[in-house]
């Protein structure tokens, strides 16, 4: 296999362009004994008709032809991106220092002035289809690691998301254990995705925002935010289940859930380092509960210190909250629960979001009547 190729290299094309006959038929039979295929083009515009349909190997060019000469020809194939590594040998009557300074700058290969010696021009043809031979090769190279790089880049990226997709569906089955001792069901936690999405959607379409929310935005506040009460894993039984109102001293307790969350993913973050999912999620397990106006909780953030990801994240936690039936109050109407979050607007919640959740109020009505907690209201008639 290898002979087969190597033969097929030394055996080259070379495209002869020259308005003189004679010296047409002369370089013609120099090719042949050479072992090469020649071409022959009697002017400059049938030669590169020529060379794009058939790009040769070498290029013997003559410079003074009529219609187009060799000056221009040269011009030409060096500023086609498809013709330029086609080496060429200027063979020429004119025997001046300037001619063969021009046509050298121009990116010519060599230059031979007429009448030439035939071994001399045999050894110059030679030379350029070996420098030839060698850039092919090396191009060729280079496109094989670049078609490899891109493949492994493309298998990388296709594990990488087999793995994001197995890690993120662990992740939510652990959120909703978590959430499954709060006597919450996995269709709040759904309800939090969708309400983070069409809140990041609307928020999107204000210049504001405009390239701060993008796909991968939007993407990874939807896969995370079911994580955003993860650190109630590790609160009480006592305090979390607790159908009275909480004492000061359990509220505390009960407030460290957000500390907690953000500290067991950073401990992921540390071992998998890099995750932009893993970070929303962090910002969303420990800003969830911060307010606008500074009062909310666990540092106590205001305005846009609070993470974007973690303040829209509060109004649609608190929109659920307030539309969910739990076994400690009933749930409100949507129209009641639009007056309380209309009345925190610049309080509890940023205003450019309250904005957003107005403009999306038919959507996040629908998601609350797709995704009921069918568990729980069987579970509350059975007690009844």
């Amino acid at each position: 296999m290898g002979k087969r190729q190597e033969a097929k290299i030394d055996k080259a094309t070379i495209l002869v362009v020259d308005d003189n006959e004679l010296n047409r038929d002369v370089l013609h039979a120099l090719i042949m004994a050479l072992g090469h295929v020649p071409l022959l083009a009697e002017n400059g515009l049938y030669a590169l008709t020529q060379m794009e349909k058939q790009p040769p190997d070498l290029v013997l060019l003559d410079i003074l032809m009529p219609e187009m000469d060799g000056y221009k020809v040269l011009n030409h194939m060096k500023n086609d991106s498809f013709l330029r590594n086609i080496p060429v040998i200027i063979i020429s009557a004119v025997n001046e220092m300037e001619s063969v300074v021009q046509c050298i700058e121009m990116g010519a290969d060599d230059y031979m002035v007429k009448p030439f010696d035939p071994t001399l021009l045999g050894a110059r043809i030679g030379a350029c289809l070996e420098k030839k031979r060698l850039r092919d090769q090396k191009d060729n190279y280079f496109k094989q690691i670049e078609d490899y790089n891109l493949k492994l880049e493309e298998r990388v990226h296709e594990q990488v998301q087999q793995i994001t997709v197995a890690q993120q569906a662990t992740i939510f089955a652990l959120a909703k254990l978590a959430a499954s001792r709060n006597l919450e069901t996995g269709e709040h936690l759904q309800r939090m995705c969708e309400y983070s999405r069409v809140l990041s959607e609307k928020l999107r379409l204000l210049p504001k925002y405009a390239s701060v929310i993008d796909e991968d935005f939007i993407r990874n506040i939807y896969a995370a935010s079911p994580l955003h009460d993860i650190g109630k894993v590790a609160i009480p039984d006592r305090i979390l289940l607790k159908i009275d109102k909480l004492t000061e001293e359990e509220y505390n307790i009960m407030k460290t859930h957000t500390i907690i969350g953000g500290k067991t993913l950073r401990e992921v973050d540390q071992q998998h380092p890099g995750n932009d999912f893993v970070h929303v999620g962090i910002e969303i397990a420990e800003t969830h509960h911060e307010r606008w106006d500074g009062n909310g909780y666990p540092y106590g953030l205001a305005g846009e210190d609070i993470p974007l990801a973690g303040r829209i994240l509060a109004l649609g936690d608190v929109y659920d909250a307030q539309t969910s039936e739990r076994v400690y109050k009933e749930a409100f109407s949507h129209d009641r629960s639009r007056e309380i979050i209309l009345s925190g607007s610049g309080k509890n919640f940023d205003s450019d979001i309250v904005e957003a959740f107005v403009s999306a109020e038919d959507e996040f009505i629908a998601i609350s009547k797709r995704y009921v907690d069918i568990e729980k209201e069987t579970t509350f008639l059975s007690k009844r």
